[in-house]
C-alpha cells in the first residue's frame, strides 16, 4: 500500500466537495480516505494501481467512475525531432539493460506540480521499483540538454559530475560512499566494476541511475517548459508502462508528449490492448445478470472502451493480466455496496479437510526438528526449473505455459525442489545450517495434454549430507505410522549424485519420490557453497494412506 496526498482546495475545484457522499465515493472506488486536513486529503492506495499515485492521474480515472468523462482517454504523440535520441551504449548490458525515454513540451509548473512530480516519482520508485531496485526514473530540464543523449557505463573513476543538492564535484564511488542518496542506494551497484550514467552530446553526466541527478542538468524548476524523462532498469514491460503513467500525468496539465528514438525501439509507445471478455463469465463470477448495454457502461466507467466483446485498456495500467481483472473492475463500477448477500441453499456439518489435518501434523513434526516451513509461487520459469537443475532443453517437456505472461515467472512449476534451491541462493549471507520443508501443489501435463495437479512435500539441509536426511525421513514417517524402505534407484532426477541417492518405497512395493545429496555442478549453477541434501515425496499416497 501507498499513501498519497493532494491538495484540497485543488481537489475539490476539479473534482467535487469533500462531503461524506465524496468520501464513500472515494471508498467504493477502491481507495480509503485515509485523513483529510485543512490543506490536504490522504487516500491510500493498492499496489495494483500505481497509475493512481499522483494526482492527475487519479483524477483522469476518478472523473470516470464519477461519470463526469467517459471511456478510454487519448494522448496524442508526437514524432521525434532532430537529435531526439537516446543511443544505448552495450556496457549497460550487465549493469542496467534498458531504459525507455520521451520528451514533454509546452509545460506550466509550479512549486505543486513540481511536488506531484516528485512524489510520483518517489512512490514509483518505492511500489513498481522495489526501492529503486527494478525501476529509476529521471525528469531533466531539457534546456540544459545537448541532444542526442547516450545511456552507458563508466568505471566509477571516471565518473565525475555534482550531484543533485550539492556542490562539489564527486565522483561514482565517493557518491556511493559521501552523498546521502548515494549511501541509501549503494547496495544498488554493489559489486559492479561500472556504473550506468546518461550522458549529452557536451559530454554532461545527467545522472547515474538508480542513485541520482545531476545539480546541473537534474533539477526542475518553475521555469522548466520541457522536460527529458528517461526510466531504466531490468523489466522493459515496467520500464514502459512507468513511463506511460508518468507522461500521461505530464500531458494532464498541458504537456505535449514527443517520442525518442531509445536503441531500436520508438518510445513512449501509448498504444492500447484489445482483450476479449464474455458475459457469461462475467455473470457466473459476480452472480448477477447484466446485459452487453450494462457491461459497456459499466467499462467506460472504469476508463475502458468496449464494443463487441472487446476492451480496449489504457497503456498505463499494469494490472490488467486477464480478463478477471476486467471483471473486478465492472464489480467496483458496479457498486459493492449494490451486491445482495445469499444464503447458500444447503446444510453441512463443518469440519477440518482430512489431508490439511495430515499437512498441520506434517508441519509440526518437521517444525520439532528445527526445521522452517517456506512456501513458494507455483509460477516458475524455465530458467529454475530446467536449465539451472542441469535438464536439457531437449528434455522440458510437460510444463504448462502461461499465455501472455507479463513478468518472468510464466511457468507452472513442476517440482518444489528447484524452489528450495532457490531460497538457499538467495540466502548465502545468512547464518548456517539452514533447514526448510514446503508442502504445495505442482503441475504437469498428462498424455491427453490435461493439466494435472499433485501435491508433494520436499525438506532440505544445508549443510546436509545422505545420512542426516535419511534420519529427517525416517523420523517424519515413523511419527505418520507408515513404513518406509529406501533403495537403490535404476533411474533419479538429474540433480542428484550419483551413488548418495536413494528411490522411497512404501512397503508394498509402491515409489513415493526420491532422497539424495545435490550434485556439486547444480550447486554451482545456483551459486551454494555448501554441501546440500533434500527428500521430494508425493504427498498424495501419503493420504491415501491416512485418510
Amino acid at each position: 500500500m501507498a499513501n498519497v496526498k493532494f491538495n484540497k482546495k485543488t481537489f475539490e475545484k476539479e473534482i467535487g466537495k469533500l462531503d461524506e457522499v465524496m468520501q464513500n465515493k472515494i471508498a467504493m472506488f477502491g481507495t480509503t480516505v485515509e485523513h483529510i486536513t485543512e490543506n490536504e486529503i490522504e487516500i491510500e492506495v493498492n499496489p495494483n494501481r500505481p497509475d493512481l499515485l499522483s494526482y492527475q492521474g487519479f483524477k483522469r480515472s476518478f472523473l470516470n467512475f464519477l461519470e463526469k468523462t467517459k471511456g478510454l482517454k487519448k494522448y496524442e504523440l508526437k514524432k521525434p525531432e532532430k537529435n531526439y535520441e537516446v543511443i544505448v551504449d552495450s556496457s549497460v548490458k550487465e549493469v542496467r539493460p534498458y531504459t525507455v525515454c520521451a520528451i514533454v513540451k509546452k509545460l506550466n509548473l509550479d512549486n505543486e506540480k513540481i511536488k506531484e512530480l516528485i512524489d510520483i516519482q518517489e512512490k514509483l520508485h518505492f511500489t513498481v521499483g522495489r526501492k529503486r531496485k527494478k525501476l529509476a526514473i529521471g525528469i531533466y530540464p531539457l534546456e540544459k540538454i545537448k541532444l542526442p543523449i547516450t545511456y552507458t557505463a563508466l568505471e566509477p573513476d571516471k565518473i565525475k559530475f555534482i550531484p543533485l543538492e550539492t556542490t562539489r564535484e564527486m565522483s561514482g564511488l565517493e557518491i556511493l560512499q559521501r552523498h546521502p542518496t548515494g549511501r541509501d542506494y549503494a547496495h544498488l551497484l554493489a559489486g559492479k566494476s561500472k556504473f550506468p550514467v546518461f550522458i549529452d552530446a557536451d559530454k554532461n553526466i545527467l545522472s547515474m541511475p538508480p542513485i541520482i541527478n545531476s545539480q546541473l542538468t537534474g533539477k526542475i524548476t518553475e521555469e522548466t517548459k520541457e522536460v527529458f524523462v528517461e526510466c531504466s532498469g531490468f523489466d522493459m514491460w515496467i520500464l514502459e508502462k512507468c513511463l506511460n503513467i508518468v507522461v500521461t500525468s505530464l500531458a494532464e496539465i498541458g504537456g505535449e508528449i514527443y517520442q525518442m528514438k531509445v536503441g531500436s525501439k520508438i518510445t513512449p509507445d501509448l498504444k492500447t490492448e484489445k482483450r476479449k471478455i464474455s458475459l457469461e463469465n462475467t455473470n457466473k463470477l459476480l452472480g448477477l445478470n447484466l446485459n452487453e448495454k450494462q457491461i459497456k457502461k459499466f467499462l467506460e466507467k472504469m476508463g475502458y472502451n468496449y464494443s463487441n466483446g472487446e476492451v480496449e485498456t489504457p497503456s498505463w495500467r499494469v494490472d490488467i493480466l486477464h480478463e478477471v481483472d476486467l471483471i473486478e473492475d465492472i464489480a467496483i463500477a458496479y457498486g459493492y455496496d449494490n451486491f445482495v448477500p445469499e444464503m447458500p441453499q444447503i446444510s453441512t456439518i463443518g469440519q477440518e479437510n482430512s489431508k490439511e489435518v495430515i499437512k498441520k501434523k506434517i508441519s509440526e513434526i518437521l517444525s520439532g526438528l528445527n526445521m522452517l516451513e517456506i512456501s513458494n509461487y507455483h509460477l516458475t520459469n524455465k530458467k529454475d526449473q530446467f536449465t539451472k537443475m542441469g535438464i536439457p532443453e531437449k528434455q522440458e517437456k510437460d510444463f504448462i505455459e502461461v499465455e501472455e505472461s507479463k513478468t518472468d515467472y510464466n511457468i507452472l512449476r513442476k517440482d518444489l525442489t528447484h524452489y528450495l534451491l532457490k531460497i538457499f541462493s538467495e540466502n548465502t549471507d545468512s547464518e548456517y545450517p539452514q533447514r526448510t520443508f514446503e508442502t504445495g501443489r505442482v503441475f504437469e501435463l498428462n498424455t491427453g495434454k490435461k493439466i494435472i495437479e499433485n501435491e508433494k512435500l520436499s525438506a532440505a539441509l544445508v549443510p546436509g549430507n545422505f545420512t542426516e536426511m535419511k534420519q529427517v525421513l525416517l523420523h517424519l514417517f515413523n511419527m505418520l505410522g507408515i513404513n518406509v524402505v529406501l533403495k537403490e534407484p535404476e533411474k533419479f532426477p538429474l540433480h542428484f549424485i550419483d551413488g548418495r541417492v536413494a528411490e522411497i518405497f512404501f512397503e508394498n512395493g509402491q515409489s513415493i519420490g526420491y532422497l539424495g545429496e545435490i550434485h556439486p555442478k547444480i550447486l554451482k549453477n545456483w551459486k551454494i557453497k555448501m554441501p546440500m541434501a533434500l527428500f521430494e515425496i508425493e504427498l498424495d499416497v501419503v493420504f491415501e494412506k491416512l485418510v
